[in-house]
């Protein structure tokens, strides 16, 4: 049985990805990035140790650069998932426009 934590456990030599599991595990990829980032972040807050709070605020910053390459990936290989997300976009803008009245 796959580990949930590894989507290529059973994969790896035993055929390729489909387009639509290689889309599935870059959204997997994008959520670990997040769960590093609150990690590493989290981490940094509760230290006072000021090397380590550099280092790992650093960390985390890389971490946000990943999501970024990541989603832009996940629109090259998905451009009807980016048009959900321009709509959640939209809908914010919308709401800030309401709140500035």
């Amino acid at each position: 049985m796959p580990e949930f934590s590894n989507p290529f456990t059973l994969l790896k030599n035993d055929r390729k990805l489909t387009h639509e599991e290689l889309v599935r595990a870059i959204r997997f990829m994008i959520a670990a990035e997040f769960e590093a980032i609150q990690l590493y972040q989290q981490t940094a807050e509760s230290t006072s140790d000021k090397l380590s709070q550099e280092v790992l605020l650093d960390i985390a910053n890389e971490e946000k650069e990943h999501v970024g390459e990541f989603l832009r990936l996940l629109r090259e290989l998905d451009p009807e998932e980016e048009e959900f997300y321009q709509k959640g976009f939209k809908e914010v803008e919308e709401i800030l426009k309401e709140l500035k009245k």
